[in-house]
């Protein structure tokens, strides 16, 4: 597992301030990393140092980072090389999902200023992920960060994960504008069903506002991924959600069925929830066939592919992030590797009754 966020000692400031970090420190924009000794790393920015422990600056390097002097913390929120760099707008959440992976809280840290610099120093052609909670409780923010970042980065893309429970008509002129387009906008859609994605959820009446908020969507021509996080409660609706989906969302590319995370809340309740799909595909396999004949394209998200039939592995791309995936001991010499995304870090014994390496 890769650290997020490390401990550093900042001086110089009391401003937190983002920065690439850089061997040389050609630019403005850079700051010097450097070896002291065996144990430490020291940034150099103007006035500001920062120390952090580690031996060797290579990981680092490239790494557009947060330095908060209040938290003693490193941020990095770009690594350099990875594909999976997202910001998390805010842990205010509407929404209390029964299996969530960041279970929401109360307070808001506004870090809009700090995504926008950050955005503006990426590498060229990056895509760039906002998270929460529900990032569009602030979308006025958000909308306004993605306009200007499009205005001087046109290069950058976007993915967006969000209820779509707060689009209106009035956000149309947004979505539909150049820098709306350059946003992929990840709905979680959990059944067929309006009392039973309710129920997932934790909200009355979620299930007719997101369908309010597609709405929007189609209407702007937006570029929306569908989600749909496997549990226990609706694995055996999946056909028929891949049904309405064909009927009602068809203008959603991809839909992702996703396996589920064994974090946060999800955690304290993996019994009742986790869907073994190694031991029971057929519902999958029928939802990605019914969703095909209407040439809807279908991806498996965080499925081991030995867990997948090989008739269903071309769906199942390597999805988890690089900072949170793993390998088992059991994966050595599997054909599939270099193809597969492997097991979230936290995954355990608890899970899958077949695991086949090829």
């Amino acid at each position: 597992m890769i650290p997020l966020v490390v401990a550093a000692e900042v001086r110089g400031t009391d401003a937190p301030f983002v920065v690439r970090l850089s061997a040389t420190g050609e630019t403005p924009d850079d700051a010097l990393l450097r070896r002291t000794d065996q144990s430490t790393l020291v940034i150099s920015h103007g006035r500001a140092r920062a120390r952090i422990a580690g031996s060797d600056p290579a990981p680092f390097l490239g790494d557009i980072v947060l330095l908060d002097p209040a938290r003693s913390t490193l941020q990095r929120l770009i690594r350099a090389g990875s594909r999976h760099n997202t910001f998390l707008v805010t842990e205010r959440c509407d929404q209390l999902c029964v299996m969530c992976s960041q279970p929401p809280k109360k307070t808001h840290h506004d870090n809009f200023t700090h995504y926008e610099r950050a955005a503006l120093l990426a590498p060229q052609d990056a895509v760039l992920g906002f998270s929460g909670g529900e990032p569009t409780l602030y979308k006025r923010e958000l909308f306004a960060l993605l306009a200007r970042v499009h205005a001087a980065r046109p290069d950058l893309r976007f993915h967006v994960l969000t209820n779509a429970q707060h689009f209106s008509k009035e956000d149309i002129s947004f979505l539909s504008s150049s820098a709306g387009r350059t946003v992929q906008w990840g709905v979680p859609l959990y059944a067929a069903d309006a009392d039973l994605h309710d129920q997932i959820v934790g909200k009355d009446g979620a299930f007719r506002a997101l369908l309010d908020g597609l709405a929007v969507l189609c209407q702007a021509a937006a570029n929306v991924e569908l989600r749909t996080v496997l549990t226990t409660m609706n694995a055996p609706d999946l056909p028929r959600l891949a049904q309405f989906i064909t009927r009602l969302v068809p203008f959603a590319a991809p839909w992702a069925i996703m396996q589920l995370e064994r974090i946060g809340y999800a955690s304290n309740r993996w019994n009742e929830l986790f869907f073994d799909s190694s031991a029971d595909f057929e519902p999958v396999a029928k939802a990605i066939d019914i969703a095909r004949l209407s040439e809807i394209p279908t991806l498996l998200y965080n499925f081991p592919q030995c867990t997948v039939p090989p008739a269903y592995r071309v769906f199942a791309p390597a999805t988890i992030s690089d900072w949170k995936n793993k390998f088992l001991e059991v994966c050595e010499g599997c054909s599939l590797r270099s193809s597969c995304g492997g097991f979230f870090a936290w995954h355990t014994d608890q899970a899958y009754s077949r695991l086949e390496p090829q």
